[in-house]
């Protein structure tokens, strides 16, 4: 075989081991991380800090309005059933505070775009995660920002306690958009948090109940489960398997879908 062959053999192998690479990433990107991650102890306190308010005393956090401790939805705030094959989830959303998000979501599920998606990414005690009809976690959309993936919404009147509806991300700048995760995990999370001071303590009380601190900051909330939580757990405990890409032991062997999201309340975003 000659040597011009042989380069252009050479050339197609690598050609091929890019793209893979490159699928690879993409899924490793849009994975909130769990405890379990390589997530290191200083990028942790840093999606903290940014979460919540480091410029705020105790007594300033501590007056600030927590929708996400109120069932009750409120006039400023949207309401959605995301309807699966184990039963119906009703999430309150909030387009006030996170108006990016919320308008994407609904854009959405409007248009059918949930449909037959399924939880891709289950991790018990941690999330389950949804938002790509791929079922890949290699694909999202984006109608608000021109159509374009946009920022991480943070307020520190929002936080990652169970039952959260929040965007998965790449961890760049401008890269959430359609695939979303509702944290499950109920095992006291109070441990996981670094700086309690920069936390309303109803939230810090929150969080005894369950939930995911360390992702505040990095990942946009947006909604709150108001019923169904009972749901969420269910998908959480399916059987899962080793994820052939990451070898996470995260997919589900019988994979729960999404058969439609009915939007209960919507939003004026004009």
């Amino acid at each position: 075989m000659s040597m011009k062959k042989n380069n252009v053999i050479l050339l197609s192998i690598i050609g091929v081991l890019v793209v893979a690479l490159a699928v690879v990433l993409v899924i490793f990107a849009n994975r909130p991380k769990s405890d379990n991650s390589s997530t290191t102890q200083t990028e942790q306190t840093a999606s903290q800090t940014t979460g919540s308010s480091s410029q705020k005393s105790q007594a300033e956090l501590d007056k600030l309005d927590l929708p996400q401790l109120s069932s009750k939805v409120a006039e400023d705030e949207a309401e959605v059933k995301i309807q699966t094959s184990e039963g119906d989830i009703a999430i309150k959303l909030f387009p006030k505070i996170a108006p990016m998000a919320v308008e994407n979501f609904l854009n959405l599920a409007k248009d059918g775009y949930y449909n037959n998606n399924k939880f891709f990414r289950v991790i018990k005690n941690f999330m389950i995660q949804s938002g790509d009809p791929t079922g890949q976690g290699t694909s999202s959309k984006s109608t608000v920002n021109n159509n374009q993936p946009f920022a991480v919404e943070a307020s520190d009147k929002l936080y990652n306690i169970r039952g959260a509806l929040s965007l998965a991300n790449t961890g760049q700048p401008n890269s959430s958009s359609s695939q979303f995760f509702i944290v499950q995990n109920a095992q006291d999370a109070t441990a996981q948090i670094q700086d309690p001071g920069k936390y309303p303590t109803k939230i810090l009380d929150a969080y005894k109940q369950g939930g995911t601190p360390q992702l505040d900051g990095s990942y946009t909330v947006f909604g709150q489960v108001i019923s169904g939580l009972e749901v969420v757990d269910k998908i959480a405990s399916g059987e899962v398997k080793a994820n052939p890409s990451s070898g996470e032991q995260s997919s589900p062997v019988n994979p729960v879908t999404i058969t439609g999201v009915s939007v209960v309340k919507g939003w004026d975003f004009k």
